[in-house]
C-alpha cells in the first residue's frame, strides 16, 4: 500500500477535537440542541473570560478523478483563496503539480467539513467546480459553480445555481450527473422555514428542506427549484449516487416524524416530477439537533451500498455509531446487511465500491490524535478486513475516498499535508 503527502501551507478545517462520536453518546444533546440555532435556546449562562482564539481552520477539501486517471482535490489556502491541484501516480508514488488559484470575485467560500467545494469531471473536457458562498447573515449562503470546458485548464466566472435570491440557507450542495448526461444539484435550502408559522419565537416547521434543480446543459443553465422534500436536518451533507438504472438517487438525514433523524432517499427525475421518500435506516435518532454527520451512498451491483452516524437502542443500551448497510433498489435496506463498524470512535466515513470490492474508511480520534481506517470488502459487503492507512496530530478533514477503474484512493488532508493512500484488498 503507498502512501504519499504533499506539504503546503497551513489552511484549513475542523478541529479533529471538534464534536464526535464519543461526546454523542455521552448524551450531549443541548449542545446539538442549540447549536446554529437549529433547537430550543439553552439558558443563559454568566459569562467567562476566555482567551481569543484563533479562527478555526478550514481543510475541507473536494477530491475526485479525471477521465484520464489523475486525482484531482479542491480547497482553500490560508488566504480563503479556492484552488485546484492534480497529482499523477508515479512509480514511487502520487506526484503533486502546482496549485492554481481559481477567480471566484470577492465570495467568501464555505471548506468546513460536511460543506466542501465539490469536484465533478463531466463530456468532452468538461469539469465544474461548485461550492457555497457565505453571506454575511449567520447560516447563510449561496450555491456557486465554476465551469471550465476545456479539461480544467481554464475556468469561466462563478455563477449562482439556485434561482432563489433570498438571504437564507441554501448550503450543503452535492452535484452530479445521470447517465443521460443531466446534471443534478441538490442542496439544504430554508426558505420553507422562513414563511412558516410561528408559536411564541418557535416556527413550526421542522429542520430544513431539500430543493434541486437540472441543468440539461452541463451547467450553462439550470432548471426551475425544485422541492425534494420537507424537514430535513440542517447541516449534513447530502449524498448522490447514480444506480444501476442509471437515475441519480439522494440520501440524507430526514426529520420523520415525530422528531426522528433517519435518513431517507429519493429519486431524482430529470423531470422535475416530485420525489416519493423511502426510509433507509432506522436508528431512531431522537435528539432535537443536527449532528453534523451526513452519510455517504455508492452503488452496488444490485441496489447500494451505504453508511451513515446513528443513534440506535440496543437492548438496553443506546449506542452511537457508524453504520453500513446494503440497500435495495428503492432503498430499504436489505434484511441482515445493517453491520456497526468496530470502531466507537468512527466518525465521517466515506466509502466507494467496484463489483464485488467494496471500501468503507473513516476518521477515530481520541481528542489529539487522529487515525485514517478503512474497512475493506471482497464479498460485496457480507464480511470485512479492519486496516489502519495513518495518523495526523492536531486540525485535519475527514477522509475522501474516490475511484478510478479498479483503483481506489484516499484522500486526507490535515493542516501541514494532504496524504494519498492507495487502498489495497
Amino acid at each position: 500500500m503507498k502512501n504519499t503527502a504533499i506539504s503546503f501551507a497551513r489552511a484549513g478545517l475542523r478541529s479533529a477535537r471538534a464534536l464526535g462520536v464519543a461526546a454523542l453518546a455521552l448524551g450531549l444533546h443541548a449542545a446539538l440542541a442549540q447549536h446554529a440555532g437549529h433547537g430550543a435556546p439553552a439558558q443563559a449562562a454568566a459569562p467567562k473570560p476566555t482567551k481569543e482564539r484563533a479562527p478555526r481552520p478550514q481543510l475541507g477539501t473536494g477530491a475526485a478523478f479525471a477521465p484520464d486517471g489523475s486525482l484531482w482535490m479542491a480547497a482553500l489556502d490560508e488566504q480563503g483563496r479556492l484552488f485546484v491541484q492534480t497529482a499523477h501516480a508515479q512509480e514511487k508514488g502520487w506526484q503533486w503539480g502546482a496549485p492554481r488559484t481559481l477567480d471566484t470575485s470577492t465570495d467568501r467560500i464555505s471548506a468546513d467539513g460536511e460543506n466542501r467545494p465539490k469536484l465533478l469531471f463531466g463530456p468532452k473536457g468538461l469539469v465544474l467546480v461548485s461550492y457555497t458562498q457565505v453571506l454575511d447573515k449567520p447560516f447563510t449562503g449561496f450555491i456557486r459553480m465554476l465551469r471550465s470546458t476545456d479539461g480544467g485548464k481554464t475556468f469561466g466566472p462563478p455563477a449562482t445555481v439556485h434561482a432563489d435570491r433570498q438571504i437564507i440557507t441554501h448550503r450543503f450542495e452535492s452535484i452530479a450527473f445521470d447517465a443521460q448526461g443531466a446534471l443534478h444539484t441538490v442542496w439544504i435550502d430554508k426558505r420553507d422555514l422562513e414563511t412558516a408559522p410561528r408559536v411564541g419565537s418557535k416556527s413550526t416547521y421542522r429542520g430544513a428542506a431539500i430543493y434541486r434543480n437540472v441543468s440539461l446543459d452541463g451547467g450553462v443553465t439550470f432548471g426551475p427549484d425544485i422541492k425534494v422534500a420537507d424537514h430535513s436536518c440542517e447541516c449534513c451533507r447530502i449524498a448522490l449516487a447514480q444506480g444501476p438504472d442509471g437515475r441519480v438517487r439522494a440520501l440524507w438525514r430526514h426529520v420523520f416524524e415525530p422528531n426522528v433523524r433517519d435518513h431517507a432517499l429519493a429519486v431524482l427525475d430529470v423531470q422535475g416530477k416530485s420525489a416519493d421518500i423511502v426510509r433507509a435506516t432506522e436508528d431512531g435518532w431522537r435528539i432535537d439537533g443536527c449532528p453534523h454527520h451526513g452519510p455517504a451512498l455508492v452503488a452496488a451491483q444490485e441496489g447500494f451500498h451505504a453508511v451513515w452516524f446513528g443513534i440506535r437502542q440496543e437492548g438496553d443500551a443506546t449506542v452511537a455509531g457508524v453504520r453500513y448497510a446494503r440497500l435495495a433498489t428503492d432503498g430499504r435496506p436489505e434484511p441482515g446487511s445493517v453491520q456497526r463498524i468496530p470502531d466507537a470512535r468512527a466518525e465521517h466515513a466515506d466509502l466507494q465500491a467496484q463489483g464485488s470490492k467494496v471500501a468503507v474508511v473513516w476518521r477515530s480520534t481520541d481528542g489529539a490524535t487522529s487515525t485514517l481506517k478503512a474497512w475493506t470488502s471482497t464479498d460485496a459487503g457480507k464480511t470485512f478486513r479492519a486496516q489502519v492507512l495513518g495518523q495526523a496530530e492536531g486540525d485535519n478533514d475527514f477522509p475522501r475516498l474516490v475511484r478510478h477503474g479498479e483503483r481506489m484512493v484516499v484522500v486526507w488532508r490535515n493542516s501541514k499535508e494532504v496524504k494519498i493512500h492507495d487502498i489495497g484488498f
